[in-house]
């Protein structure tokens, strides 16, 4: 009998734990270990965000989900990895502080572990960022998207009143990632302020840390539309432009003050923003898992890089910029430390930027940190999941890959929510990771990567919404829809 513990139970975390249940025998126990008792569908907390959904439609409650599926579920955050058991048992453990009982310890065994704990939001990275104390606001969980839409309401209630507001949505720090979140709200944003009758009274300007517009984190991307080539950038700045959105581009926030935020830019500028509403994206690091040995010597940076993601099969190798590869880049999200141990989705190391990296006059760094969530996100967990269970039947090693340099993803990004009047961005890249080699003129297939913005879209994204909370509660059927 095997234990396989996945630590966390987002987008990745879910779904291994989901696949590797549906494929063990029930000789094997699945264990979830969760800080959380609750699914959040992420990618909708943007509608949550400015009041188009309600708290209660992004999430459920995870342990009947588990008790349903025969998952064991461990309400608790993970502190430490201690892959060679201790000096009394050589069976590897997790030490788990449980929900119920804080500052205590107690461990969680396993045969095979998972990592899928997802990042920790780094508000402390730029002095006044976030809801915790600081003066802005964010989408990142839910309980935070509930309050930037109270915010909003506020923000309406004054313009209504003839009052002019300020908006700054984007990036808080110049190694963000998920630039594509914040992009999907300032178009919601903008669209909300036009249903709402204020957008005459709003001032609306994106702030990020991107070369150019449509950068996203993994180099922008270039869609053959209507017989041309078309660069993300234009795609980007013309729907801003349509808008009346201003922008910022290359940009590293300093801090965050009451209704100012200020910024240097990789081209020498020093500047600030006044805003009555700001919605800033935080930079992610690791949770800061610890890891020892079995004599409870610290292992963690054999484990982990510096930044506290998980060192996986990738090329860590310190080179310029220029020098990289795409087959730098992991296949199996294996620890090359302990065969046992695998990362998925946010939790694993990336070996490089996409986005070339830049810095500021005064030395901070701005570059896009590579975005790995949804699609990739669940179909390395999925991919992690069939590993172990061949493992466990007997294979020598991984058996299933998951490179990001070698599959597509799909996004469809909402730019304004409605039924009738909506419209959202779908868009398709392949590879994710570009390859030059393959593909000298772009670094991807354009015969696979294309973008199309109308109401459609937004059609597509609402069934999504469904469709994914539905196979994220395991309902029948829930293996047969696509990652």
């Amino acid at each position: 009998m095997s234990h396989v513990v996945v630590l966390g139970a987002g987008v990745s975390g879910h779904t291994a734990a989901a696949f590797l249940r549906k494929w063990l025998g029930r000789e094997h126990t699945v264990t979830v270990v969760s800080p959380k008792d609750t699914y959040n569908w992420i990618p909708s907390n943007i509608w949550v965000g400015v009041g188009h959904m309600r708290r209660e439609q992004v999430v459920f409650p995870l342990r009947p989900v588990y008790e349903r599926a025969g998952i064991e579920f461990v309400q608790g955050a993970a502190r430490a990895v201690h892959p060679e058991g201790d000096a009394q048992d050589a069976t590897p453990f997790v030490m788990v502080e449980p929900s119920a009982r804080p500052g205590t310890r107690e461990k969680v065994r396993y045969d095979y572990l998972v990592n899928a704990t997802g990042p920790q939001l780094r508000f402390d990275r730029t002095p006044g960022l976030g809801p915790h104390g600081g003066h802005s606001y964010s989408v990142c969980t839910e309980d935070h998207a509930v309050e930037a839409s109270r915010a909003l309401d506020e923000s309406v209630a004054r313009m209504q009143r003839g009052e002019r507001q300020q908006f700054v949505v984007g990036v808080g720090h110049g190694t963000c990632t998920c630039e594509g979140a914040a992009f999907e709200y300032i178009v919601n944003l903008e669209f909300t302020l036009r249903a709402r009758g204020v957008r005459d009274k709003a001032d609306i300007t994106w702030l990020t840390n991107e070369y150019e517009l449509g950068d996203f984190g993994m180099g922008g991307m270039h869609f053959r539309t209507g017989g041309y080539v078309q660069p993300s950038s234009a795609f980007n700045a013309s729907l801003f432009a349509e808008r009346g959105i201003k922008w910022v581009t290359r940009a590293h926030p300093r801090e965050v003050e009451p209704s100012r935020v200020h910024y240097e830019t990789v081209d020498g500028v020093t500047d600030s923003l006044p805003f009555d509403f700001a919605m800033l994206l935080p930079p992610f690091s690791g949770v800061g898992l610890e890891a020892f040995d079995r004599d409870g010597q610290d292992i963690t940076a054999r484990l982990f890089q510096p930044n506290s993601f998980m060192t996986v099969d990738a090329d860590y190798t310190a080179k310029a910029y220029d020098a990289w590869s795409p087959q730098d880049w992991p296949r199996t999200y294996q620890s090359p430390a302990y065969r046992n141990v695998f990362a998925a989705g946010i939790a694993f190391a990336p070996p490089h930027a996409i986005s070339k990296p830049y810095t500021t006059p005064s030395g901070a760094l701005v570059a896009p940190a590579p975005p790995r969530t949804g699609m990739p996100s669940a179909m390395i967990g999925k991919a992690v999941a069939h590993s172990i269970v061949d493992m466990i039947r007997g294979a020598n090693g991984p058996t299933h890959m998951a490179s990001m340099a070698e599959m597509g993803a799909a996004c469809v990004a909402s730019a304004g929510a409605s039924v009738l009047r909506g419209t959202a961005a779908s868009m398709t890249v392949f590879p994710i990771i570009p390859d030059f080699e393959r593909y000298p003129d772009y670094g991807r297939d354009l015969d696979r990567t294309f973008g199309e913005i109308g109401l459609a879209g937004h059609w597509i994204k609402l069934i999504l919404h469904h469709l994914f909370l539905y196979k994220a509660r395991l309902r029948p059927g829930w293996s047969l829809i696509p990652e």
